[in-house]
């Protein structure tokens, strides 16, 4: 499950990037078609990978707990998980809604009410946040991981 929830948050980060890269890029109605599908289609990857990888947290901590409640063991796995997620939710939180204030701004760029520089800045922001999001996720994963086995081994 954790390999395809980094799948698909990677491909989400790609996504972005291509957007960006197109948008200063586009010299054509059919490079701004590309750029506009692109970041409309990155922008869902991105809301449903994060929100997945937030549930996927929220389930490990409860399996953690219920595995150690039942096996006799202390609830610091359980806090170590919570410990983890904390700063995932966070980030991918702010990543989130800098995907959808982006995705928004685009939109009114393409009708002219904002200008595109604008728009600009808001998509390196949310490439950075993403990024920087894909980076805790990991490093989270990885932790989780390592707790999920500590448990397994203490409870034969």
């Amino acid at each position: 499950m954790a390999a395809a929830l980094l799948t698909g948050i990677i491909a989400s980060v790609a996504g972005i990037g291509a957007a960006v890269y197109l948008g200063l890029t586009v010299t054509s109605t059919v490079g701004l078609s590309q750029h506009i599908s692109i970041g409309i289609f990155s922008t869902m990857i991105t809301l449903l990978a994060h929100s997945m990888m937030m549930f996927y947290f929220l389930g490990k901590g409860k399996a953690v707990r219920e595995a150690a409640a039942e096996g006799g063991l202390s609830n610091e796995f359980e806090r170590r998980i919570a410990l983890v997620r904390k700063p995932v939710f966070s980030i991918a939180t702010l990543a989130m809604m800098s995907t959808m204030v982006t995705a928004l701004a685009g939109a009114s760029v393409d009708t002219g009410v904002l200008p595109s520089g604008v728009h600009g800045v808001l998509a390196y922001s949310c490439l950075a946040l993403n990024l920087g999001a894909l980076r805790l996720e990991i490093l989270a994963l990885a932790e989780s991981g390592r707790v999920v086995a500590e448990v397994n081994h203490l409870l034969g």
